[in-house]
């Protein structure tokens, strides 16, 4: 008969390797602009700040280079990937078409489970925005807003999907750094996701709908400006 104290030593999460634990260091730094678009990724200073091998540090540029979050140049080496309008606009048209699919899904579904799923991630949300600045946890914020949508991806079944979403996530945390926060918005993004949450449980699929939408206009209206004024200067 089993020990049924051998349940306490099961590993609910297996332990990040340091090669991921890199990877999130570096990925969060470029995020939230400590690395800067341009800036060279030079391999010695790297392993001494982040104290690993360079092999570790190539492997981990090579992962971010696939992302699009680092670029590799001739004769330069790889330098902090630039992210140009045209390219946000074609991450905006991609997410327009996933996310309000999924959203018009889930709020068909009306499962119990998915309402009171989504309901706790967007809890996390509200909570990493309103620790925004103090001292937490680096990414959290981006963390949080990728919990949310991977709860909607998950339960609509739209797993290719998500495997999309989850090759730009990158770069659409660089974009959510910019606009999530931004004072000029039509509306804060907390308010757009808390209208997506209440559609979703409400099981109004066009109100899913216009609530993506009118959360992605906005974002992109923000984005627009602020990285056309970057490429002018």
């Amino acid at each position: 008969m089993e020990n049924p104290g051998l349940a306490q030593l099961r590993i609910e999460q297996p332990p990040a390797t340091l090669r991921e634990i890199v990877q999130e260091k570096m990925r969060e730094a470029i995020i939230s602009g400590l690395f800067s678009p341009g800036e060279r990724l030079v391999e010695r200073p790297l392993c001494d700040q982040l104290g690993v091998s360079r092999t570790v540090i190539r492997e981990t540029i090579r992962y971010l280079e696939a992302e699009g979050l680092v670029e590799i140049l001739p004769n330069r080496g790889p330098i902090v990937a630039s992210l140009s309008w045209e390219d946000a606009r074609q991450i905006y048209e991609i997410r327009r078409m996933l996310e309000t699919s999924v959203a018009m899904a889930c709020a068909t579904s009306g499962s119990p489970r998915l309402h009171r799923d989504l309901r706790a991630a967007l809890a996390t949300l509200k909570r990493a925005f309103a620790q925004t600045g103090a001292d937490v946890e680096p990414g959290a914020l981006f963390k949080a807003s990728t919990g949310f949508y991977q709860v909607m991806f998950e339960a609509a079944g739209h797993h290719i999907a998500w495997e999309v979403v989850n090759r730009l996530n990158g770069r659409i945390s660089r974009l959510r750094a910019m606009t999530l926060s931004a004072t000029d918005r039509a509306q804060p993004g907390l308010v757009h996701m808390q209208a997506i949450c209440d559609a979703i449980v409400a099981g109004d699929p066009e109100a899913a709908r216009r609530a993506v939408e009118a959360h992605l206009t906005d974002a992109a209206a923000v984005a627009e400006r602020l990285l056309s004024t970057t490429q002018e200067e």
